[in-house]
């Protein structure tokens, strides 16, 4: 009788360290996500253009339409926030009207505003070369940065 007793306490000492241990287990796993967060896009920069994005055509055209659509005033989102794309995102023009969710994650002193942001791709980047992935409009960089000049890092994934 006492034997049969020693092994249910044994069973259920058994029973309770391999809880534990799946516990412990568990929570070391969640600690890691919380100091390793997962990344979900392409890290890139970005850094604001200045208007006009578009000028008209009075007399005689510009070279300043859009790659994308031309000087078509509808081909920018409401809202205002747009971006001209780089090289390594244009894609030979497939990149226009592509949709990008995005945030800042690190620039100097402190620049990222923190949350993100959509913003759909509406021209070619006018610098060659390019000073940044992105060329974002003023407005959808004031939305992630505290400082209109600077250059940020950005996580970036198209949806």
């Amino acid at each position: 009788m006492l034997r049969n007793r020693i092994e249910v306490v044994q069973a259920r000492l058994t029973k309770m360290r391999s809880y534990t241990t799946g516990l412990t287990l568990s929570l070391f796993l969640l600690f890691l996500c919380f100091q390793f967060p997962a990344t979900l896009g392409d890290v890139g920069t970005a850094k604001s253009y200045d208007p006009p994005y578009l000028l008209s055509c009075l007399f005689y055209c510009t070279n300043e339409a859009t790659k994308c659509n031309g000087y078509d005033q509808d081909q920018f989102p409401e809202g205002g926030y747009f971006a001209a794309a780089s090289d390594g995102l244009w894609d030979n023009g497939a990149a226009c009207g592509r949709k990008y969710r995005m945030r800042c994650i690190s620039g100097p002193r402190r620049a990222c505003n923190g949350g993100s942001i959509v913003v759909q791709v509406v021209d070619f980047c006018r610098d060659s070369p390019c000073s940044a992935t992105l060329m974002l409009s003023n407005k959808a960089f004031d939305a992630v940065s505290r400082i209109p000049t600077a250059k940020i890092n950005v996580e970036y994934i198209q949806i």
